[in-house]
């Protein structure tokens, strides 16, 4: 007995065929799932990239100071202290807590600020 599925044939064949490609669809960056959270994200990246190179086009030097940890800081030390802690700070949220995430880029905003203003 031939068991025949003609849903499960006419899917199997459309996986094959080309699909219309979208704006945000190029071939160099298929290996991401570029979503418009993914490119605001990154944006926001770009953008701390433009703020700082403009504060320090306005104030070179980079305002070295020591902390509360003792450590001499710059201006880019503390944006990479906080890019990478509200990194764990989500990842850290997203196991433990869920995905609210949006309580975590507030918590991750504080923790910038008060990376700014002390360490």
């Amino acid at each position: 007995m031939i068991f025949t599925n003609s849903y499960a044939a006419n899917s199997w064949d459309s996986v094959a065929k080309s699909q219309e490609k979208g704006f945000f669809d190029f071939e160099f960056i298929t290996w991401m799932a570029w979503t418009w959270q993914t490119a605001a994200f990154f944006l926001f990246i770009v953008l701390c990239f433009v703020v700082m190179i403009i504060w320090e086009k306005k104030k070179p030097g980079g305002s070295p100071r020591k902390g509360i940890l003792g450590l001499d800081t710059t201006r880019g030390d503390r944006l990479f202290i906080s890019l990478l802690s509200s990194a764990y700070i989500h990842l850290g949220w997203l196991g433990l807590i869920g995905p609210m995430l949006w309580i975590a880029t507030i918590i991750s905003f504080i923790f910038a600020i008060f990376v700014f203003r002390f360490v």
